[in-house]
């Protein structure tokens, strides 16, 4: 159409939601409602992948912003498609340049946990000095927290299994620990402003001790009666969807392109093996 513009993927992400979609394993309680977005017995859309990077073919009529030869870098959201060797794309879609100083791989690692990590860090207001502590710090979101949140002036304390200790302090974490060494509830009372879950090894209730005043505990991966959990003492519990716009996008990238966010990239696979990235994806 007019505001259309077709792209060759050149790289695309499997990502955890990926996996869901696909083998219908949802989070407690929203088997219901997922099944009802995305197809109940099987994916609507037969073509998974909502991140991708690539190189603009052609363009429509009313398309001002995009010409033939830009390499870019998008969110398909929901309407999915990038694991594909072409995607037809609206200009409404997340799009964005994609930086010079980056291949394609590196930029479009960045999306799905930078977009999901900016997005709480937002909503959690964080504040230079005040104390992190990031459960699942290697993830595609936990690495990007560690990341952005030391770019906000934060001190990061960083959960992990013990192969990525290492890697926890090379994202900038103060401090790393073994998840099954130290499990959140044996860590220092009331020591964080901001406690990070990207993978629901915890719930807010089981890290209230651990929360100063004002806390702030990042339910990212939790279910949805975890997302219903009401304030208590002071403290909070933040749930919810990232938005998928250019602008937030954009921030990604230049916290990319100024050297303060780089791409942890777990392997490289050929379109080939989709499968066997799915199976990855999936294992944890």
């Amino acid at each position: 159409s007019r505001h259309q513009l077709l792209v060759r993927v050149d790289a695309a992400t499997v990502e955890t939601s990926d996996v869901r979609i696909r083998s219908r394993q949802f989070p407690r309680a929203f088997g219901f409602i997922l099944r009802m977005m995305f197809g109940w017995r099987r994916p609507r859309q037969p073509v998974l992948g909502s991140v991708l990077a690539g190189t603009v073919v052609a363009v429509g009529p009313g398309t001002r912003r995009w010409a033939v030869g830009q390499r870019v870098v998008a969110a398909t959201g929901m309407a999915a498609g990038a694991h594909a060797q072409w995607a037809l794309l609206s200009e409404r879609h997340a799009i964005v340049p994609c930086p010079a100083a980056l291949t394609m791989s590196q930029a479009v690692a960045l999306v799905f946990g930078g977009l999901t990590a900016q997005w709480f860090l937002d909503r959690a207001a964080l504040q230079p000095h005040e104390r992190v502590l990031v459960i699942g710090a290697t993830g595609s979101v936990g690495s990007a927290l560690v990341q952005m949140a030391c770019a906000r002036g934060a001190e990061v304390t960083a959960l992990s299994s013990a192969a990525n200790l290492r890697l926890a302090r090379e994202l900038g974490a103060a401090l790393a620990l073994d998840y099954l060494k130290h499990p959140p509830p044996s860590l220092r009372a009331q020591d964080f402003d901001v406690v990070a879950d990207t993978c629901a090894a915890t719930s807010f209730a089981a890290c209230l001790p651990l929360l100063r005043a004002h806390g702030r505990y990042l339910n990212i991966a939790g279910d949805l009666p975890s997302m219903l959990t009401r304030p208590r003492g002071g403290r909070w519990s933040i749930s919810g969807t990232r938005r998928e716009q250019a602008s937030d996008l954009q921030r990604v990238l230049n916290l990319a392109t100024e050297g303060r966010l780089k791409p942890v990239i777990d392997s490289v696979w050929p379109f080939s093996a989709l499968p066997a990235a799915h199976a990855r994806a999936g294992s944890g």
